[in-house]
C-alpha cells in the first residue's frame, strides 16, 4: 500500500496577508498536522498555486517551510508559479523534464505523474505537444495516477471553469483508458466525479476556499468562503484508492484582519 499526502494552493507569501488571512500560518499548521498525525506516509504532492508575487523571496521562504516536512514533498507548478524560482530554490527529483516541471514518481505497484500545466502570462492552464509527448511516453501497462493543477474538464464551477486546460479535450483522449484517477488542484473546492470513465477528484486549498457556484459571483467581488482548509490523505492498493479531506485548522486560524 501507498500512503500519500495530498495538500494544494497554499499561496504562499513570505510577508503580509491575503486579504486578512496569513498565509505562513496556515502552511505551518497544515505540515505540523501532517507530521504528528501522517508521519507514516510515503510522500506529499503539492499540486501548484505555491507563492504568490514575491518570487525569489516567497520561494526562498517556502523552501524553509516545507523543509520541516518529516516526508519527502514533491511540488508542482500552477498558474501563479514561476518555473525559475522553482528550479532555484525547491527540491526536485531526477528526471524531471529539461523545460517543464514535470516528472514521475515511481513505486513498486504504481507510477505517480505530477504534470506541469502552467502557462506563462495566463491563469488558464496549457499542455503543449512537448509535455503531451512527454506524458504519451510514460503512459505503460503500470498503473497510473496523475496529479495536476488545471482540470482539463468543466466542473460546474462558472468561474473556474474560464481558466481551466486549454487541451482539456485532447488531454482527456490522451488519457482515456490509461489512467486510474486525476488529482486535480486550482478550484480551491473539493470535487469528484468521472469525464469519459475517469475518475477525478479536486481539493480545497490550504489557504483560503472559494465560494459555492451559488449565489453567483465574479471575479471583481470575489469574498473567500468562511469554510476551513484541508488536505487529503490517500491510500492507494492494488488499484483501490480511498481520499480522505482531513481538516488541519479551524476556519479562523492565521485569520488577522
Amino acid at each position: 500500500m501507498t500512503k500519500i499526502i495530498w495538500m494544494t494552493d497554499p499561496h504562499f507569501q513570505n510577508e503580509g496577508l491575503i486579504g486578512d488571512l496569513n498565509p505562513r500560518t496556515r502552511l505551518k499548521a497544515a505540515i505540523d498536522h501532517m507530521n504528528t498525525h501522517h508521519a507514516d506516509a510515503d510522500f506529499m504532492v503539492l499540486t501548484g498555486d505555491l507563492v504568490g508575487d514575491d518570487i525569489e523571496g516567497d520561494y526562498k521562504l517556502l523552501a524553509r517551510y516545507l523543509a520541516q516536512s518529516k516526508i519527502p514533498v514533491y511540488p508542482l507548478v500552477g498558474n501563479n508559479d514561476d518555473r525559475t524560482g522553482f528550479r532555484a530554490h525547491l527540491m526536485l527529483p531526477n528526471g524531471i523534464m529539461d523545460d517543464f516541471i514535470q516528472y514521475a514518481i515511481e513505486t513498486e505497484d504504481a507510477r505517480y505523474l505530477c504534470l506541469d500545466t502552467h502557462m506563462v502570462g495566463s491563469h488558464a492552464g496549457q499542455f503543449c505537444t512537448a509535455r503531451q509527448a512527454w506524458l504519451q511516453a510514460h503512459l505503460t501497462d503500470k498503473p497510473t495516477y496523475i496529479f495536476m493543477h488545471h482540470p482539463p474538464m468543466g466542473l460546474h464551477l462558472p468561474k473556474q471553469d474560464e481558466i481551466k486546460l486549454q487541451e482539456g479535450d485532447m488531454f482527456l483522449d490522451l488519457v482515456r483508458d490509461r489512467v486510474q484517477l486525476l488529482f486535480i488542484g486550482h478550484v480551491h473546492r473539493p470535487t469528484f466525479g468521472t469525464i469519459h470513465g475517469i475518475p477525478f477528484a479536486t481539493l480545497g486549498a490550504l489557504s483560503f476556499q472559494a465560494p459555492p457556484p451559488q449565489p453567483a459571483w465574479d471575479w471583481d467581488g470575489f469574498v473567500p468562503a468562511d469554510e476551513a482548509p484541508h488536505y487529503g490523505v490517500l491510500y492507494i492498493e492494488n488499484g483501490n484508492v480511498t481520499l480522505q479531506h482531513t481538516q488541519f485548522c479551524a476556519y479562523d486560524l492565521g485569520i488577522e484582519g
